[in-house]
């Protein structure tokens, strides 16, 4: 199964989100800020990276900008998405909170499928 780095610094979404993604078999570590999610990269390897919008010292896309130089795929969570700048987060897929843990699911699997898709041709 895939192996996902969470990074979200809302104790309470970061515990149900732990809980809806374990729940389907993912292999996962959890980071609440940036500086933990960049030493997370640092040491594993991962197939997605989700990361919250805006985070304490930073924003997800500094977090997917990490994984993108190691070829990992982000997906962003935002209920933050027109405070922050459009150029930043259009260069990921990115999902609006309150997300329904369903929706967070397909987009999972369709951002994995891509980086499968994405991997298969070039090799």
């Amino acid at each position: 199964m895939a192996r996902i780095l969470l990074v979200e610094d809302d104790p309470t979404v970061l515990l149900l989100l732990e809980h809806v993604i374990r729940g389907e078999g993912y292999d996962l570590d959890c980071a609440d800020i940036v500086g933990n999610a960049r030493s997370y990269l640092g040491r594993r390897d991962y197939d997605l990276v989700i990361a919250d919008g805006k985070l304490p010292d930073g924003t997800g896309m500094m977090v997917g900008d990490d994984a993108g130089a190691k070829g990992i795929k982000t997906l962003i969570m935002t209920g933050y998405a027109f405070q922050l700048p459009r150029e930043d987060l259009v260069r990921y897929e990115y999902l609006l909170k309150p997300l329904r843990p369903a929706e967070l699911l397909r987009a999972i699997e369709r951002v994995l499928d891509s980086s499968r898709t994405s991997s298969d041709e070039v090799g």
